[in-house]
Order: C-alpha cells, then sequence, then structure tokens
C-alpha cells in the first residue's frame, strides 16, 4: 500500500508542476491585441490558433489527472488503519497518577468510623 501511496504521490507532484508551468506558458486574453502590432507573437510553434487549442487541452487534462490523484491520496490516507487509539489516549496511560495529593497524610480511619458516619446523615 505504501508503493502505492509514493506512486500516487509522484504522479500528483508531477501534475501539479506541469499545470503551472502550462498556465505560466499560456497568453492572456489581451495578446491577441499585441500580435496585430506586429510583436511577432501570432507566429508560435503550434500556429496562429494551434497553441491555444494545444495548450488548453494539456492544461485540462494535467488538471483532470490533478484532480483524480488528489481523490486517490485522500482516499488511500483515510483508509489506512489507524496503531493506536489517539493521541489523547496515550498521554495519559504514559504518564503515572499519584494515589494521593503530595503532603497528604493518611490518617488511617477503621470501617467503623464510615459506618457512624453514615448514620449522621439524616434521612
Amino acid at each position: 500500500m505504501d508503493y502505492l501511496f509514493s506512486a500516487v504521490l509522484v504522479v500528483h507532484i508531477l501534475a501539479a508542476i506541469g499545470v503551472i508551468g502550462l498556465v505560466l506558458v499560456q497568453h492572456g486574453k489581451g495578446a491577441d491585441m499585441g500580435a496585430a502590432f506586429g510583436s511577432g507573437a501570432s507566429g508560435s510553434l503550434f500556429g496562429a490558433t494551434g497553441s491555444a487549442n494545444f495548450l488548453s487541452r494539456a492544461t485540462a487534462v494535467l488538471a483532470t489527472v490533478f484532480f483524480v490523484t488528489s481523490l486517490s491520496l485522500a482516499y488511500i490516507a483515510s483508509s489506512k488503519p489507524k496503531t493506536a487509539g489517539s493521541v489523547m489516549q496515550d498521554a495519559i496511560k504514559s504518564e503515572p497518577v499519584p494515589a494521593s495529593p503530595v503532603g497528604a497524610v493518611d490518617k488511617g480511619g477503621s470501617p467503623s468510623d464510615t459506618d457512624s458516619k453514615a448514620k449522621d446523615i439524616p434521612r
């Protein structure tokens, strides 16, 4: 299961880096106006309209891969069995609890003392 988690995590990171790179390479809406005045942006590697189609489709594919790997990482992480109950249970078990407060003196009362106290309580 750890191998699957590692493989999905690597694909997830590569998809994230790819989406970031493709978004940075794409032209904005105002880039066409600059091409009209001779900046040469229209003559790209994929042609005038081919770059927009190719880059937008590649971005959509990588975004889908990123989404699917995000869901699968969440599922893998939630389906792992718990090794212990909770953090608070571990903290309670590890700390020794004193039987009596520090400085308290045990008076050594007998069971007959509790019986006499019970008779003093009104009904």
